[in-house]
């Protein structure tokens, strides 16, 4: 049926092309050896004055185009590091679109003498049509931290109590790293994340309503991290080491290695790899007071009993993150590609320390004990990715084949021992011992093919089959007193498959002034999980489509509007699904759901642009069955954390980009966040009918002062929120950066200070009608870090390609 469906969808989108006319100044810029440039800055002048009129990005396979000018004369410019620039010659410009010949870049003569230093960088944040862009690489603040710590600092990026990441204030974000996407949330996603330097990463790309060629799941967007990738020719490197300090040591090192050379055939092979080791010690503070209900007659709340409780848990994190891979182009217009990458992670001894005491209702300690808390975690996990780009013809408006195979396999070992003394009742001291083992395998392929079209409309479409496959194994042996059980009602064995069959078609078309993307996406989803102990096995299939429209229309010089609509889905991951019990006290306790629905919603976002600057946007969207976290009461004085459905959500955001430069050498990039979100369901005999203003703003500074010196100012405030049934209360951040280049900038050294006013806490309320929570979390944020990095080998910079990353990926386009 979805076949068919696309294929027709396919076959209407082409006849809408044979119906439509453009006009555009189009081009292709590629190499002396006729490789295509991507990323090439393409500048249109006036032939008069040589006046910008407009600067846009060549795509991956180098080409180019303009909204069509007022008619007159103009020339076209390109460049790119490590080549000397090139003008084409005078075009009259009338009503017709105007084809340029391809322009040819020839290799710098300083760059290639090694005599002739670029240092420019691209800046910082950088807003795209369609996404905002954070370019990690070079970053001060970024040395010696890891990606959590990017992506916290990031233009509208929120971290709670629980780890969950929310993108301008909206969580169920889908994480993609090198394309890939991640299986993991919550708190399992953030330690992924925190084993993963930042010295590693490339870029980070925040996509609030992705187009149809990007999977559908993630309600709130895309979060897509891009790994660094060294484009010098020759044999080159770069090593780096930083030691940072809060209350606690933490140390990594890292080294990456690049060749790049010709074959005797005339082909070229490049192999890179990189290596990081790291070593952070931490703790995390957690203060809890619970207020206990019974409801009487017209639901007035009777007061039970109470209880306070103090947490500390000891963290030290060790893990060894390696990558390895080749690029093989047997001819110009062909790629192949192979990446190996893993992650080892351990959490050795990890000791967590609680200390509880339980009050009646009038106030009476009845009970106190204190509990400790010992576990030991191991995650090594791996994947390889295949990929190949073909281009079907050397000129720049050839179709393009880009293909991927993926493999990844995650294990985990959790070993637990919780041990219990009561003070006062003279219950015996009870030691839970809980070990859970566990096997995620993901397997997928794509391949998209792009076809450009008559009067520069370009069609894209692919097709993508992925499958997760999960086997969870947990045995909890329970002592009290002398005699050692098997406790059954924690002990189980949770096995989870999930397979998605996904089709999509893309049709994007440029007029004078206005650009208009139409895409289509369907997909078919099986899921099974069984449970071997009780009845929460279940099967769901279902297929959906997700729809997606942008319209981009140039009003003047100076303004432009952008319009976009999708419809998206958030699907339960695996951990949220698992029913299995990790015990974190003897009153509190977290469990998946194994009743949890996907949600979906519709996002509609309206943009306007100034000068190609300053954005403005306001959007709204509409999820139903949204997914939350939820700490509900589970009896008397024993509560669960979990993820609930609740009927819906409404969102309404208004989002303010502001980068100016107030002097020379001092660049400030503001982010504005205003939104309203509503949400509404019933949970644990609560009716929720509840919604907050709230705010979110960021500003990083950046200040270059020569001589070697630059530095880096970021700070961002979160305001109280609304979120299900938690008021969260305010909090913020500061940090601070110092760099140094040295040695002909092959060396850097940074000096960074996290947190400096030690602000990153967490204060929320919880609130139902049977129970109240209120928490304060707090961590060793605040944190100096001194790093350095030194590169090593061949500075000249080879002709850029896209690469093809695991199972997503979407070229760059400018404006």
């Amino acid at each position: 049926m979805h076949k068919r469906l696309l294929f027709s969808i396919l076959t209407s989108f082409l006849a809408l092309v044979k119906l439509t006319g453009n006009a555009q100044v189009q081009g292709g810029v590629k190499t002396e050896n006729g490789q295509p440039i991507e990323v090439a800055t393409v500048t249109l002048h006036r032939a008069a004055d040589s006046v910008v009129v407009k600067a846009e990005f060549s795509d991956a396979t180098g080409q180019f185009q303009f909204p069509l000018p007022k008619a007159g004369q103009y020339r076209v410019s390109a460049s790119q590091v490590g080549y000397e620039r090139t003008w084409s010659g005078v075009i009259m410009v009338a009503s017709e679109g105007v084809a340029l010949p391809v322009l040819v870049l020839k290799p710098s003569q300083g760059t290639t003498l090694n005599e002739v230093k670029i240092i420019g960088q691209k800046p910082l944040y950088e807003r795209l049509a369609d996404r905002t862009v954070v370019n990690v690489e070079g970053s001060t603040l970024a040395a010696g931290n890891t990606s959590l710590d990017v992506l916290s600092r990031s233009p509208g990026v929120t971290i709670d109590n629980n780890d969950n990441l929310a993108l301008r204030g909206r969580q169920n974000v889908l994480v993609l790293i090198d394309g890939r996407r991640q299986p993991m949330t919550g708190t399992e996603l953030a330690d992924y994340l925190r084993n993963l330097p930042a010295d590693q990463l490339k870029s980070v790309e925040l996509i609030t309503n992705p187009p149809a060629k990007y999977d559908a799941q993630g309600t709130a967007g895309i979060i897509s991290i891009n790994l660094r990738k060294d484009q010098r020719l020759g044999t080159n490197g770069t090593l780096q080491a930083s030691y940072g300090r809060s209350q606690y040591d933490k140390y990594t090192a890292g080294v990456t290695l690049n060749n790049r050379r010709k074959l005797a055939s005339g082909a070229s092979l490049n192999l890179f790899g990189s290596y990081t080791y790291a070593n952070r010690d931490g703790v995390a503070l957690l203060d809890i007071h619970r207020d206990f209900y019974s409801l009487g007659a017209n639901r007035t709340q009777l007061f039970t009993g109470s209880s306070n409780q103090s947490n500390r848990v000891l963290v030290k994190s060790l893990s060894h993150t390696a990558r390895a891979g080749l690029d093989y182009t047997p001819s110009k217009r062909t790629v192949l590609g192979v990446v190996v990458s893993g992650q080892k992670s351990r959490t050795p001894n990890q000791l967590g320390l609680n200390q509880t005491s339980l009050y009646d209702a009038n106030g009476r300690i009845t009970d106190t004990y204190d509990a400790r808390n010992v576990r030991n975690f191991v995650s090594p996990n791996g994947a390889i990715n295949l990929n190949l780009k073909h281009t079907f013809a050397d000129s720049a408006n050839s179709p393009e084949l880009t293909a991927d195979a993926d493999y990844a396999q995650y294990k985990t070992s959790r070993l637990q021992e919780l041990s219990t003394v009561y003070q006062l009742t003279g219950r015996s001291g009870t030691l839970l011992i809980g070990d859970q083992q566990g096997d995620l395998s993901i397997l997928s392929a794509k391949a998209d093919y792009l076809h450009p079209l008559p009067h520069q409309a370009r069609l894209e479409a692919g097709a993508k089959f992925s499958r997760v496959s999960s086997d969870n194994d947990v045995v909890f042996r329970l002592t009290e007193g002398s005699l050692t059980t098997i406790d059954p009602n924690r002990t189980n064995r949770f096995r989870y498959d999930e397979t998605i069959l996904a089709g999509y078609v893309n049709w994007n078309r440029s007029f004078a002034k206005t650009n208009l993307q139409l895409g289509l996406r369907a997909e078919q989803t099986l899921a099974r999980g069984v449970q071997s102990v009780g009845n929460n096995s279940f099967t769901r299939q279902y297929g959906q489509l997700f729809p997606s429209a942008a319209i981009k229309q140039t009003l003047s010089k100076n303004h432009e509007l952008n319009l976009t609509l999708s419809r998206r889905i958030n699907r339960p991951s695996y951990s949220q699904l698992n029913p299995f019990r990790t015990i974190i006290d003897p009153t509190t306790s977290g469990a998946g759901n194994p009743n949890l629905r996907p949600e979906t919603s519709y996002n509609l976002e309206l943009t306007h642009t100034f000068k190609g600057t300053f954005s403005t946007g306001i959007s709204y969207s509409r999820t139903t069955s949204p997914m939350i976290g939820v700490v509900q009461p589970e009896t008397d004085s024993t509560v669960i954390s979990t993820s609930v459905n609740l009927d819906r959500q409404d969102y309404f955001a208004l989002t303010l980009v502001a980068p100016v430069q107030p002097a020379k050498g001092w660049q400030i990039y503001n982010n504005v966040v205003v939104y309203y979100a509503r949400f509404v369901g019933n949970l644990a005999g609560t009716a929720l009918d509840k919604g907050r203003p709230a705010f979110n703003i960021s500003s990083n500074h950046t200040f270059t002062f020569g001589k070697g010196w630059s530095g880096e100012l970021n700070g961002s405030l979160q305001s109280g929120e609304q979120y299900g049934f938690l008021r969260v209360q305010p909090n913020g951040q500061v940090t601070i950066g110092l760099q140094k280049a040295v040695w002909d900038r092959k060396g850097t050294f940074r000096l960074t200070m996290s947190d400096l006013f030690y602000t990153r806490t967490v204060t929320a309320v919880s609130l139902y009608d049977n129970y109240v929570e209120r928490f304060y979390q707090r961590q060793d944020s605040r944190a100096a870090t001194l790093s350095f990095s030194y590169r090593f080998g061949n500075d000249k910079v080879a002709p850029t390609r896209r690469r093809t990353g695991g199972a997503e990926d979407e070229k760059r386009r400018a404006g």
